[in-house]
């Protein structure tokens, strides 16, 4: 059997990917999952008759069962926004035919298609959700023949039940939608290059949908706002007749109040965002938390009133996405300090969003997020702590 098939295209998703709304970014970290779909091979059936016709005999007919349902199970880490290592198993499932002979008799075949594949993944972001994928990657692959045979046909190979262990590349094409942070799916089309269980080498394809987890992210939190409170208008008194003017003597304006000066804040610290969290996570990282147990260290011995936790992120992405990131990273860092001792009801977050950027308006140049911007945009990546109160 030899397998020989063109995978199938993905221009219904594409055109989906691009009419799509965008509001989120990729996760990065490990993750794992799983697909299932629809498997294809065409059976070579001229081989089949010319095998035939070695023994003498000609074929009337060839059933083929070229298709099944495969799928795959995954785990991996994505290295950054662009790359992933990929390690996984995959099932093809099975596919066969029977081929009818003159004189009377029958030769089916079958092959079962599975083993372990390590690819490496490329992400292209279309918009902050769609992402386009294509993968490289390398299998080991078994493959599991059974042959037989009736009347005048026989099963031209010395053992019919035959196998075959090979190593072998594999490339797909493929789109991902990512729900949250954490939950992504994926719509894929993959060809693998095998040996089938006599020899023939080919390869079969296959079409599938699945889902994939982060392990560790969070899902987007909603972003509360307060509703804005109109002021209520006067009411209209109606009257039937102007009263006379009444000549009073200037009255001088009062003084304006004082100006009251908020006291400053005991102290103020600025910590890097791309210290505590990955690249779009708002996950406290390991390396982040030295820098939390710092200023929690910092924080004993201070008498305080309030501690306010705002979050920034640079301008990169849309702002609603910016907000509900920089939310995020102010709950985790509140979070943190709760957990260190902190009492929960004199700490406050904010998001801020991209809205007060540290640098300036011509330092940072070009829109298009490229490594070299997202260097110079890293002094806004950050989380603001102020302590009120009294020492």
């Amino acid at each position: 059997m030899n397998i020989t098939k063109t995978p199938v295209m993905l221009a219904v998703a594409a055109l989906a990917a691009l009419c799509s709304t965008p509001t989120m970014a990729q996760s990065t970290g490990w993750y794992g999952g799983g697909n299932i779909g629809r498997t294809g091979a065409t059976i070579d059936d001229d081989r089949i008759r010319g095998g035939l016709a070695g023994q003498g005999l000609g074929t009337s007919s060839i059933d083929d069962r070229d298709e099944d349902t495969g799928y795959k199970v995954f785990g991996g880490y994505q290295l950054n926004r662009n790359f992933a290592v990929e390690a996984g198993f995959f099932d093809l499932g099975r596919f066969g035919y029977t081929a009818t002979t003159v004189p009377g008799g029958t030769l089916s075949g079958d092959i079962r298609v599975k083993g372990l594949n390590l690819d490496l993944v490329g992400t292209l972001p279309l918009t902050e959700r769609f992402s386009a994928l294509g993968r490289l990657g390398v299998t080991s692959t078994r493959t599991e023949g059974n042959f037989s045979s009736t009347g005048a046909a026989r099963v031209p190979y010395l053992d019919s039940t035959p196998s075959q262990r090979s190593t072998n590349a594999k490339f797909g094409l493929g789109l991902m939608y990512q729900f949250t942070e954490s939950l992504a799916m994926r719509l894929e089309a993959e060809r693998y290059r095998i040996k089938d269980a006599v020899g023939n080498k080919g390869h079969a394809d296959m079409v599938s949908v699945g889902l994939l987890y982060w392990f560790g992210g969070t899902s987007p939190a909603p972003r509360t706002t307060a509703a804005a409170l109109a002021p209520t208008p006067a009411p209209l008194v109606a009257t039937s007749a102007a009263p006379a003017p009444v000549i009073v003597a200037p009255v001088a304006a009062p003084a304006p109040p004082p100006v009251v000066q908020a006291p400053a804040p005991l102290m103020r610290v600025s910590l890097s965002a791309d210290s505590l969290f990955d690249f779009d996570r708002s996950t406290v990282k390991p390396a982040g938390r030295a820098s939390l147990d710092k200023l929690t260290g910092d924080l004993r011995g201070v008498r305080y009133d309030l501690i306010q936790v705002s979050g920034h992120t640079d301008r990169l992405g849309s702002s609603d996405y910016n907000r509900a990131l920089s939310e995020r990273r102010a709950v985790a860092v509140r979070d943190y300090l709760v957990q260190a001792g902190v009492p929960s009801g004199k700490v406050t977050t904010s998001g801020r969003g991209e809205g007060s950027p540290v640098t300036n308006a011509g330092d940072c140049r070009g829109e298009t997020q490229t490594a070299a911007l997202v260097t110079c945009l890293q002094r806004d990546r950050r989380v603001e702590v102020e302590v009120h109160g009294t020492r």
